[in-house]
């Protein structure tokens, strides 16, 4: 690349913190180093156009379980990890709630539910057997009863004809909250490169030489925040996993309002804009799934249009507007890995599909583990 005396001296001189990927972890770290340490200089670094994995790509839910999924979670992690974890994502949305404001990111609490085929009784039968446990368990952090039940409201076919039903979940727009955590980062005087793929970089004991697709620097400090690419970077467990999604066209007096999984978590969909957003369905092919490639395939899309067609809106005429996919980051463990690796390289990865809820956190996280 062929810079200027002025670029190299404005943008890449004298860096104190370079922060790899500019999604939700990566601009909420990003605030909370120039909190604790204001005279700091910042540079972020995004390989995409925009940030590149799931950040701008997310369905856009403020949630923190579904009800099968605590259930599961319940069979191989003690009360207290459960409990812990769920605690994680509700600090995590308050932290983001409060960095830029409800009206900010469009949050409406419009309530989550959990639906359950026909096929799917003997679930449905343990959920609601379990249920009582399970808000007992809630009760101390949300001072209510966390899962209800509800009739058929909107008239769902193939499915039972009670829903689980979570008053606490909520929805964002996500291209609000990126927007807004964009100009919030920029007004602090923090740097952003787009278009910048890291290649490799070198520990050294007075810093990291960084090189990339484009240039090579030094900067004191490196923090990985690439989660679904994490692998590409550090040595950590961290699994691509993408997840395909499409929207319908807007659906003249739609009645259909808030966030609702179904098939336990596997798929999902809500209202936006009078539209149908609708994603998942990683669970029919698993390895193909396991991807960091952008893009869709044929038997996902496809049960998609017919879980639209023969559940969501029966009645409905509607078309699809477009599809998109983003790539998440999991492991074995729910846990992110927030962690030093060495004394100038950090990370915060593996957000296992929770980026909205734990993202904030685990910006913050990784701050305090920075002397």
């Amino acid at each position: 690349m062929n810079l200027s005396y002025w670029e190299i001296k404005s943008w890449l001189t004298n860096i104190d913190y370079t922060i790899v990927g500019s999604g939700i972890v990566g601009l909420n770290c990003a605030l909370q180093l120039k909190q604790r340490f204001p005279k700091a200089t910042i540079l972020i670094l995004e390989k995409g156009m925009l940030p590149q994995g799931a950040s701008t790509k997310n369905a856009g839910f403020a949630c923190f379980g579904s009800l099968s999924e605590i259930l599961d979670d319940l069979k191989s992690r003690s009360e207290e990890e459960v409990v812990s974890l769920i605690k994680k994502r509700l600090v995590g949305l308050l932290l983001l709630r409060q960095t830029l404001s409800d009206q900010a990111i469009y949050y409406q609490q419009l309530g989550g539910y959990e639906l359950f085929t026909k096929e799917d009784s003997q679930l449905f039968d343990v959920c609601l057997s379990k249920r009582e446990t399970v808000n007992k368990l809630l009760k101390p952090l949300f001072k209510d009863a966390v899962f209800r039940t509800k009739k058929n409201e909107f008239n769902f076919n193939n499915i039972q004809e009670t829903y689980v039903f979570n008053p606490f979940e909520g929805q964002i727009d996500t291209g609000k909250m990126m927007e807004a955590l964009l100009l919030k980062v920029q007004s602090k005087g923090i740097k952003i490169l787009n278009n910048i793929l890291v290649e490799s970089y070198e520990d050294a004991s007075n810093g990291v030489q960084v090189k990339t697709n484009q240039l090579e620097f030094k900067t004191e400090n490196l923090i990985f925040t690439t989660n679904g690419f994490a692998s590409q970077h550090i040595p950590e467990k961290v699994k691509p996993a993408r997840a395909q999604v499409l929207i319908t066209k807007p659906i003249k007096n739609l009645h259909i309002q808030g966030t609702f999984h179904l098939d336990k978590g596997y798929y999902y969909f809500r209202n936006i804009d009078n539209r149908i957003l609708f994603g998942g369905g990683r669970n029919l092919d698993f390895t193909v799934e396991e991807t960091t490639e952008l893009g869709q395939t044929e038997r996902i899309q496809n049960k998609l249009k017919e879980l639209l067609t023969t559940v969501i809106l029966p009645k409905t005429d509607f078309e699809i507007d477009y599809s998109w996919s983003g790539i998440m980051g999991v492991g074995e463990s729910k846990k992110p890995i927030v962690k030093q690796l060495s004394d100038h390289v950090y990370c915060g990865v593996r957000l296992g599909g929770m980026g909205i809820a734990i993202g904030s956190l685990v910006g913050k996280d990784i701050v305090d583990l920075i002397e």
